[in-house]
């Protein structure tokens, strides 16, 4: 079969290019979904990072230290220079419902939930499910990156 994308003609028999990589329009760009995957590795990375040293998050203080030499009259000592997972949070948050409905449904493709052929019909389902923050749920997969670069992948974008 032979079809037509931006005046080229592509033979599908040939270049192995399937039915849904040619028929998706996305609001957002694969670059742009790309820049999401990108930052949540590193988001992921610096997470991983605070935990490799073999310390599970967890402080014990010495009671007799803190009353001795801890002066710091209420103030916060120190705030994380890291600022992905702020910044990830902030471009979900500003997508609108249909960019934020694509890069769920992607996301769930690359995960494998669904199969690319049925891309419309999954944002559709992200737009019908869509409950509080899209930012908090996707953030919230250990594995986001991998799972946008799947999609794309699948999705052949």
């Amino acid at each position: 079969m032979t079809i037509a994308n931006e005046e080229k003609w592509i033979d599908k028999e040939k270049t192995g290019l399937s039915e849904a990589a040619m028929n998706i329009n996305l609001t957002l760009s694969a670059d742009t979904i790309r820049m999401f995957a990108q930052k949540a590795r590193a988001v992921a990375s610096a997470l991983q990072d605070t935990f490799e040293d073999g310390h599970d998050g967890e402080v014990e203080f010495d009671a007799d230290s803190l009353e001795e030499g801890h002066n710091h009259d209420g103030l916060a000592e120190e705030e994380s220079d890291d600022l992905s997972d702020e910044e990830l949070r902030e471009l979900i948050e500003d997508l609108n419902v249909d960019e934020a409905a694509e890069l769920v449904a992607i996301t769930w493709i690359g995960r494998g939930d669904f199969e690319a052929d049925d891309f419309e019909q999954v944002v559709e389902e992200a737009r019908e499910r869509a409950v509080g923050s899209t930012a908090k749920y996707l953030i919230g997969m250990p594995l986001l990156a991998d799972y946008l670069e799947a999609g794309l992948d699948a999705l052949d974008l």
